[in-house]
């Protein structure tokens, strides 16, 4: 009997809160450009959450591209490598956008780009040799968050994980270099979830898109019915933020909802993005580790908004300096979304490995609001993916109540920005939930 074709999927789950933000897809019809080699790289040992690497080389030593210069034994962590071919030059102490001080290698580029003469694909035979190269090759989640690939992959064969999700909806304004995988490299993207499913038993794989790219779509589907494996589905999501948040996304693709406190293989998934799926097919087809990325570099400052391949560990300012400069005087600088980036203050640190777009704003449509007192409107309730009283939780932080935080689900908070965002008395709330979850960790260290 033949198989009907399946149509392209609606949510099945519906999530509470979220906002409609201005999508702001500048760039989104920009192909990805590889950027030249620059002079150096300074490669940070911490690019991922987790335990930070120790540096492997010395001054003086000549790497290659590709070569480990940063490892450690700890589970949850991935090694560095190096980016270009060359000479190290410093070992040391270096700072990262977001201020945090960490160990570091800094190399001065030959101009060779000379590959590393044991790159070589990885021999796969069963499910551990998959794990051990996944981790092999540096990678992290590549969305943002930087989580280790292979921890998150590394789920007791016995929990009964059935279901992949393929994370490529993209929800954060400007940013579009994750849409640009789906359209340049679809055929990455649908061979790293073959390679997915066969050694890790995923039964079923949902590749999650947002409606407002349905020439995404509409290319998975076409490859999904070509191929034949209809345990593949395209689900179309609504244009939603944070619709790319794991738990949520979970819940719209399959309906489970993640408990507090659980992660998704808890209920049966793994979620995954989309740029994260398509380069372990490049790196099992070749066996070149993670050493350059993609990013969207958009806002008002900036002379030529791109779409960039970049070597991990390039400064942000040569970056800048390839889209023709500022423009403008900018007024903020921030690495990744408007919603969830960070503010860089030095546009003399690195890209990391979890970095996805420079956005740089010279209007005043960034400005924060004059705070105010609580008009007890409910918004930040309401609009909350969550569930939790944002004010209540500022209240406890302000005071330090661990217990109350505590009772208050504080650490459930995924500090998307929605509260803050939907504000009108001009509140800074993600700010008070972080201080909330460190008050929550002082009390923890006491005990």
């Amino acid at each position: 009997m033949k198989k009907s074709i399946p149509k392209v999927l609606s949510a099945i789950g519906k999530g509470r809160g979220g906002v409609n933000v201005a999508h702001n897809k500048n760039t989104a019809e920009l192909p990805v450009e590889r950027m030249p080699v620059p002079q150096s790289v300074v490669l940070p040992m911490q690019q991922h959450i987790g335990a930070p690497c120790s540096p492997t080389v010395k001054v003086g030593e000549t790497v290659s591209v590709g070569q480990v210069i940063g490892d450690t034994d700890k589970f949850v962590s991935t090694p560095i490598h190096a980016t270009i071919s060359g000479v190290v030059k410093a070992v040391g102490d270096v700072k990262l956008a977001n201020g945090i001080i960490t160990k570091g290698v800094t190399i001065e580029s030959d101009g060779e780009m000379r590959l590393y003469e044991g790159i070589t694909p990885p021999v796969i035979e069963n499910r551990q040799d998959f794990i051990k190269a996944v981790r092999a090759s540096g990678l992290v989640g590549l969305g943002g968050a930087g989580f280790p690939t292979h921890v998150k992959l590394a789920f007791p064969e016995d929990k009964g994980v059935d279901t992949l999700v393929v994370n490529a909806a993209e929800c954060e304004p400007f940013i579009t270099v994750d849409y640009r995988e789906c359209v340049e490299n679809t055929k990455n993207v649908m061979n790293g979830v073959m390679l997915l499913k066969k050694y890790l038993g995923f039964e079923s794989v949902i590749i999650a898109v947002e409606d407002n790219k349905p020439k995404a779509i509409e290319l998975f589907d076409k490859y999904i019915r070509e191929s034949g494996d209809f345990s593949i589905r395209i689900m179309a999501l609504k244009s939603k933020y944070p619709q790319g948040a794991e738990k949520m996304m979970v819940l719209s693709a399959t309906g489970r909802r993640v408990p507090p406190g659980k992660l998704p293989a808890d209920v049966g998934c793994v979620v995954m993005n989309v740029a994260s799926v398509a380069f372990i097919a490049r790196y099992i087809e070749t066996g070149k580790p993670l050493i350059s990325r993609s990013i969207t570099v958009d806002g008002s400052a900036i002379k030529e908004p791109k779409n960039l391949r970049v070597p991990i560990g390039i400064r942000i300012q040569d970056i800048i300096d390839y889209c023709g400069g500022f423009k403008e005087e900018p007024r903020k600088i921030i690495s990744g979304g408007p919603m969830m980036g960070i503010a860089i203050c030095d546009t003399e640190a690195p890209i990391c490995k979890q970095n996805n777009a420079i956005l740089a704003f010279a209007d005043r449509k960034d400005a924060i609001k004059p705070e105010r007192a609580c008009i007890r409107c409910g918004r930040c309730v309401e609009v909350c993916p969550m569930g939790l009283m944002p004010t209540l939780i500022e209240r406890f932080a302000k005071i330090k109540d661990a217990e109350g935080l505590q009772k208050s689900h504080t650490m459930v908070c995924m500090e998307c920005g929605s509260c803050a965002y939907s504000c009108p008395s001009g509140r800074p709330l993600v700010q008070y939930m972080r201080l909330a979850k460190q008050v929550l960790r002082e009390e923890s260290a006491k005990q």
